[in-house]
């Protein structure tokens, strides 16, 4: 089911995701922002439950933290 709902935003962004459908990267712009929502909400869900874990579980240690920057960067997430 989708909503229609009405938002403002920079001129910048709106330009950004129209090129996205010009160029056939998302099939309108209602595509294109409901992705960019949709990654970031995976995104945090992923930092919340790292947060949690690192809570019951304790700081990584050094070749924990250079294994996860590694991965990340592979990954195109980290951010």
């Amino acid at each position: 089911m989708s909503v229609r709902i009405t938002v403002s935003l920079p001129d910048e962004l709106v330009a950004a995701a129209t090129a996205a459908v010009a160029a056939g990267e998302a099939a309108s712009v209602s595509a294109y922002v409901a992705s960019a929502l949709r990654e970031k909400t995976e995104r945090e869900s992923v930092a919340d439950v790292l947060a949690e874990w690192l809570a019951e579980a304790g700081p990584l240690s050094g070749d924990e933290s250079a294994w996860v920057a590694a991965a990340l960067a592979r990954s195109g997430l980290e951010s």
